[in-house]
C-alpha cells in the first residue's frame, strides 16, 4: 500500500479523547487497565490512523502565513465538494448554491428541527439510534419516536416500513432523521430500501435530514446511494449532511456541510443556522477539506476501506467463532461493530456493567451500546491497526468472554 495503516500512533498527551479522556480529572470514566495491559482505544468514533498527508500539507501551507483574520470561502472549497461527490457517488448537477457550511452534522439536525418543527414536536428516527441524535434533539425539547430496525432471517438489519408509516401518522410527525450508512448497525442501504423509505416520508409530508457522514467508509465493495438521488421528490425533501471529518479523522478541526437542492428548505435551514452567529467556517478547516478532497484523498480512502474491510472481516469471524452467545450483524459500512450480548450475559449470570468493566480492565476500551437504545449492546471501533484488532480479540477471548 502507498499509505501507512500499520503504525501504532502514540496519541497520549495530544488532546485525544479516545486515550486521554477516560481518566481526565473530574470525569467519571472507567478505571485504568490492570497492570500489564496497554490501552486499545475502541470506543469514541475516530480513527487511530494518520490522516492523508495532503491534509497536513494544506494546513501547514496556510499556517505559514501569520495572519488569521476574517476571510472569505475559497472557490476551491465548493469545487472540491462537487468533484468529490461526482467521482465517489456519481452525483451530477450539484452546484455551489446547494452547498452550505455546517459546524457539525448534529448542529444541522438541530437547525432543521428548529426550522420545521416546534418544541414538543415528535421526530422519527430508526433504532438503534446514534446517541448524538438522542442527546441533541431531546436537549432542544423535541420528543423522539423510534422505529425499530429488525434483523431478517440472515441477520441483516431492515427497516419496518409499516411501522414507520403508522408512527408518522399516529404522532403527526413531519420531520425524520435518516442515517445512511446507518450508525451504529453499519447498514449500507440498497437503492430499493431508500426508495421505499422515501415514499413513506413523501406520503406523510416529512422533511428528511439524511446523515451521510459515513458515506465514504464502505466495506467489502459496498456502494453508497445518496438519498437525494433515488427520486426527484427525495431530492427536494431532503437535507443531506456530509463531512470530511469521519472519513479523514478531522473531527477536532470542526467542519461539515449540507447539500440542499430545494430553495425553500435551504432558505429556512440557513436562516435558522445563522441565528446563533456561530455557525461559521474555520479557515484551517476549509484548507483541510481542500487538501483531503484532492486526488491523493481518493487513493487514501480506497486503501483505508480495504484496511477497514480486513479488520471488520477478521473481528466478525473471530467473534462468531469464539464468543458463543454474542450476536452481531456484519456491517457493510462504517468501522463499528454493534454486539448483542443478551444471551451471553444470561448464560453466564453477568450484568452489562460487569461485562463492560471486564473489557476495560484488560485495556479493551469499548463503548457502552445501551444509550443507542439496545439494552445489551456494546459498540466496538475497528479503525486501528490490524495488530491491535487481533490483540483486542485475543484479550476478549482469554479474559472477558470466558
Amino acid at each position: 500500500m502507498k499509505y501507512d495503516f500499520t503504525t501504532i500512533m502514540d496519541r497520549r498527551g495530544k488532546d485525544a479523547m479516545a486515550v486521554d479522556d477516560p481518566w481526565r480529572p473530574g470525569t467519571k470514566g472507567p478505571a485504568a487497565p490492570g497492570e500489564g495491559f496497554s490501552l486499545i482505544p475502541m470506543w469514541v468514533a475516530d480513527m487511530n490512523f494518520a490522516t492523508v498527508p495532503t491534509v497536513t500539507e494544506a494546513i501547514i501551507a496556510r499556517a505559514g502565513h501569520p495572519a488569521f483574520g476574517y476571510f472569505r470561502e475559497r472557490e476551491e472549497y465548493s469545487d472540491s465538494i462537487i468533484r468529490w461527490h461526482e467521482i465517489r457517488n456519481h452525483v451530477t448537477g450539484l452546484t455551489k448554491e446547494a452547498i452550505g457550511y455546517e459546524n457539525g452534522v448534529l448542529g444541522c439536525v438541530v437547525s432543521a428541527a428548529d426550522a420545521f418543527c416546534s418544541a414538543g414536536d415528535h421526530i422519527l428516527l430508526h433504532s438503534p439510534t446514534y446517541i448524538g441524535f438522542t442527546m441533541s434533539l431531546e436537549n432542544k425539547g423535541y420528543r423522539l419516536v423510534l422505529s425499530d430496525l429488525v434483523p431478517d432471517e440472515e441477520g441483516i438489519w431492515r427497516m419496518d416500513y409499516e411501522d414507520m408509516d403508522r408512527k408518522l401518522k399516529e404522532y403527526a410527525i413531519h420531520m425524520a432523521v435518516f442515517c445512511s450508512p446507518h450508525n451504529p448497525t453499519g447498514r449500507v442501504w440498497e437503492r430499493w430500501e431508500i426508495e421505499k423509505a422515501m415514499e413513506v416520508y413523501r406520503e406523510n409530508d416529512c422533511v428528511v435530514v439524511s446523515d451521510e457522514i459515513w458515506s465514504d467508509l464502505l466495506l467489502n465493495r459496498n456502494r453508497h446511494i445518496p438519498t437525494q438521488s433515488v427520486s426527484e421528490d427525495a431530492k427536494n425533501r431532503t437535507i443531506a449532511v456530509y463531512a470530511p471529518s469521519k472519513t479523514f479523522n478531522l473531527a477536532g478541526l470542526v467542519g461539515s456541510y449540507h447539500i440542499v437542492y430545494n430553495r425553500y428548505l435551504r432558505d429556512r435551514l440557513r436562516k435558522q443556522s445563522s441565528l446563533s452567529h456561530y455557525n461559521s467556517q474555520n479557515v484551517l478547516s476549509m484548507h483541510a477539506l481542500i487538501g483531503a478532497y484532492r486526488q491523493e484523498g481518493h487513493e487514501w480512502v480506497d486503501e483505508l476501506c480495504q484496511v477497514l474491510s480486513e479488520n471488520v472481516n477478521y473481528a466478525y469471524d473471530y467473534i462468531r467463532k469464539h464468543f458463543d452467545g454474542v450476536k452481531l450483524a456484519k456491517p457493510e459500512g462504517t468501522y463499528m461493530l454493534y454486539l448483542d450480548c443478551e444471551e451471553w450475559c444470561r448464560q453466564h449470570g453477568r450484568t452489562m456493567d460487569e461485562l463492560l468493566k471486564a473489557g476495560w480492565d484488560v485495556g479493551v476500551a469499548w463503548q457502552d451500546g445501551r444509550p443507542f437504545h439496545r439494552p445489551f449492546a456494546i459498540r466496538i471501533n475497528l479503525a486501528l491497526p490490524y495488530s491491535l484488532v487481533t490483540e483486542a480479540m485475543d484479550r476478549l477471548r482469554d479474559y472477558v468472554f470466558v
